[in-house]
């Protein structure tokens, strides 16, 4: 199914996320009054005007005839695309190879730069990330030491803390079973995990 990437603006997110958060947590929808009343707008035509953005891209539908006639379009929303897998163990050879897209209903609009890979290999279990766990990352090319990151050692992946020890650099593992990795001119940082998730 083709998914609709058409952007929003930050008021239309909040309004969407307010959308979402009231037919999560109260099985309804809310009112044209109540999203109003949530945002202080003056009018009710403010919040018309931000609802037809809405349908217009493709993120709601509004049903006639109902007090409460917002429903969500649920195939476009909350998707991050699986990008291929990364290696939790020795540095495996990484490509942006499209696997699909991870619903994520669950959680708040991921940004545009969110991506997710699927976990190879056990080098951080004791960080709590398993084999065939997905990892959401945040792309970016720098990190804090401590944080885990997926880095690149020439055209190999890996996730791994980012460490610093005596003036260098390293890529260190969650198992005391693998050795850490130096970090040197052939590494770069891709991005940085943000989220684990796990299906059962």
């Amino acid at each position: 199914m083709e998914q609709h990437q058409a952007k929003l603006t930050d008021k239309q997110k909040d309004v969407l996320k307010f959308i979402y958060e009231q037919i999560r947590h109260h099985q309804q929808p809310p009112t044209f009054r109540e999203i109003g009343e949530n945002f202080g707008f003056s009018s009710l035509g403010t919040v018309r005007d931000h609802l037809k953005a809405l349908v217009n891209k493709g993120y709601i539908r509004m049903v006639e005839g109902k007090a409460r006639a917002i429903e969500l379009v649920r195939e476009t929303l909350f998707q991050v695309p699986v990008l291929g897998r990364v290696q939790a163990g020795m540095p495996a050879f990484a490509v942006e190879d499209l696997e699909g897209y991870l619903n994520m209903d669950q959680f708040v609009f991921p940004d545009p730069d969110v991506f997710a890979l699927r976990v190879k290999g056990d080098s951080m279990i004791d960080a709590g990330i398993m084999e065939d766990d997905f990892v959401l990352i945040k792309r970016q090319q720098v990190a804090q030491i401590g944080e885990i990151v997926v880095a690149l050692k020439g055209d190999d992946a890996t996730v791994k803390y980012l460490r610093k020890r005596d003036g260098l650099y390293w890529l260190d593992p969650a198992n005391e079973n693998y050795e850490p990795i130096a970090v040197n001119e052939d590494t770069s940082i891709i991005g940085k995990v943000i989220q684990v998730l796990r299906e059962y």
